[in-house]
């Protein structure tokens, strides 16, 4: 199957902002004399996803009647879904000495520049209309919106040529939608569901994976790698037990193990439309939307991130969403179950939080297996 006959990536067009040979050596030549944007990680992350088409449409940051669009109407200007806006902050000054239509280039803290933005756009946002619309809350102890409060209140927006590419920390697994099309490809899958994951893939995972590996040709196990909270576990950690556990438990020509190297920003049930018109990008067909997906602490509802599907008219967001009940491994039943299809009351079910298992594991305590896999739980004591 060639790669062309999968899934379209939102808007119809896989967006690459990575210029090569002439183009490449001008853009980074006239770049040395260019004013300068330093970005954090995150910021570094977001300016990756552009670059190798993860965010497209997008061409660059956004623009000031997109951002408006998007944190308004989880839409672009031009009409198509688009949740979470994806925006470049700068300091009031650097907002009054930026010129329209002229180059910047984008940094690192070392100085080594990674890319140029044509300015098109210098405007400054509202904090707080952000975070109520994107997060659902203006608290600042969350951690989407305290990255938000934390940075200036000024954005530049425009397109950007990406001229540093970095490896990243897992260069074995494909990162880039380019790659992860060509292995959906090469395996002959033409309907394949993706499943986010900033967490170590539990039997509960792994049971709905696989109820949803019943309906598609092939299951992308697609793992964020970029920033998350200090308190989850480890990139590496993590990306060592799902080697583990798809050498052990799946089978081989159906599964395909790659990166999402985005950062997190627990928007919520924002984020769960956002990482399906990601995985889209990738060519996905299918998207799990398991419980609280993307969520932190109490700030949204169990399932508030399925429910807002139902905004979308879903031939726009042209991905078709997987809802899954919360799972869990019922002693009665003897198996992996539901609310759907088990009957027994709770204290028959074996559940535990992400920090309730960090709590066993910094005692020196192990999950019960019918919660975890040995392989799964070795990774994380030996992390």
């Amino acid at each position: 199957m060639a790669v062309s006959s999968l899934i379209l990536p939102h808007g119809g067009t896989l967006v690459n902002r990575i210029p090569s040979g002439l183009l490449r050596e001008n853009l980074l030549q006239s770049a040395q004399d260019l004013p300068r944007i330093v970005l954090d990680e995150p910021h570094r992350a977001d300016l990756l996803m552009i670059g190798i088409g993860s965010y497209s449409p997008l061409t660059g940051f956004l623009n000031r009647h997109d951002y408006k669009a998007v944190v308004e109407t989880m839409h672009l200007k031009n009409g198509l879904p688009w949740s979470i806006p994806i925006t470049l902050p700068i300091t009031e000054d650097q907002a009054y000495d930026l010129v329209l239509d002229q180059p910047v280039a984008l940094t690192d803290e070392q100085g080594t520049i990674l890319a140029v933005l044509e300015v098109e756009d210098i405007f400054p946002v509202d904090v707080e209309h952000e975070a109520q619309h994107v997060y659902r809350t203006t608290d600042g102890a969350h951690p989407g919106v305290a990255r938000l409060y934390a940075a200036p209140r000024w954005r530049v927006g425009g397109a950007i040529w990406l001229l540093q590419v970095e490896q990243g920390a897992f260069p074995h697994l494909p990162r880039t939608p380019q790659e992860v099309r060509q292995s959906i490809s090469d395996a002959g899958w033409r309907t394949v569901v993706g499943f986010q994951t900033r967490n170590p893939v539990h039997r509960a995972h792994e049971y709905i994976q696989k109820c949803a590996l019943e309906v598609v040709d092939g299951l992308l196990l697609h793992p964020l790698v970029g920033t998350t909270k200090s308190d989850d576990v480890p990139a590496p950690a993590r990306v060592r037990s799902y080697e583990r556990l798809l050498r052990e438990y799946y089978p081989a020509n159906r599964v395909l193990l790659g990166v999402f190297p985005a950062p997190m920003r627990y928007a919520g049930p924002r984020e769960a439309i956002f990482h399906a018109l990601n995985r889209k990008n990738y060519g996905c067909t299918h998207f799990i939307v398991g419980r609280d997906h993307a969520g932190v602490g109490s700030y949204y509802g169990t399932y508030d991130a399925q429910y807002i599907f139902n905004e979308f008219d879903p031939t726009a967001l042209g991905i078709t969403p997987l809802f899954f009940e919360h799972t869990f491994y019922c002693q009665r039943c003897g198996a992996m179950a539901s609310a759907k299809t088990c009957p027994h009351s709770h204290e028959h079910h074996v559940i535990l939080s992400g920090t309730a298992v960090r709590a066993l594991l910094s005692r020196g305590e192990l999950p019960p297996p019918e919660f975890s896999r040995r392989e799964v739980i070795e990774e994380l004591i030996a992390a």
